[in-house]
């Protein structure tokens, strides 16, 4: 009985997020009020803070859905066996292009990340931090290999997405569009030129 309680809880935990981030894309996040959630799934507003305490964990669910999408898509090409210059730049275009469609391709859930990223919600902390950390296993794989000269591969990995910050941010990619800079390509053939061992001066 237990694990049937459990399975309906996690069941109305996801139709709750799902419910909630359709409605955020509708009509904005700041306008969605959990009455507005509780209504379209036939449920008291009550019966929706059994599982969410706050309003805000409901946007944090749904932030971090949205970036555990990312994350899931980057872990997959970070353990293939594809030789670790390849996978890093693919697994760098990939963070940019699925950012960019989550987050500024639509107004209204861009302004939900952007409120996140001000307030510091721990959700966006957390995902930028196993971001990094699927950047560092594709460094250490290519220092490994001897394509990659990374002596430090945490600090290594850090630099990495501090580089790509352009495209990687969402607020910044908005921002940045139409701002002079360097392509995506360029950007990463950059940081591969940098993560490339340096032959010594003869």
């Amino acid at each position: 009985m237990a694990l049937i309680a459990d399975h309906i809880e996690t069941d109305t935990q996801q139709r709750v997020v799902t419910t909630a981030e359709r409605l955020f894309r509708e009509i904005g996040y700041q306008k969605t009020t959990v009455a507005d959630i509780a209504r379209v799934l036939r449920m008291s507003p009550a019966n929706i803070y059994r599982f969410f305490d706050s309003k805000r964990a409901i946007y944090e669910a749904v932030a971090s859905r949205l970036m555990g999408e990312v994350e899931t898509a980057a872990t997959a090409i970070a353990f293939e066996p594809e030789e670790p210059v390849g996978r890093l730049r693919r697994l760098l275009a990939t963070i940019h292009h699925m950012n960019a469609e989550r987050y500024t391709g639509d107004e209204k859930i861009h302004q939900m990340v952007a409120m996140a990223m001000e307030e510091d919600w721990q959700v966006c902390t957390a995902h930028v931090e196993r971001i990094t950390g699927i950047i560092a296993k594709v460094i250490d794989d290519g220092a490994r290999e001897g394509v990659f000269a990374a002596p430090d591969v945490a600090v290594t990995a850090m630099a990495t997405a501090s580089a790509m910050l352009r495209f990687f941010h969402p607020q910044m990619i908005a921002q940045c569009a139409c701002k002079p800079g360097p392509t995506l390509e360029q950007m990463i053939d950059f940081v591969i030129s940098a993560l490339t061992p340096k032959q010594p001066a003869r």
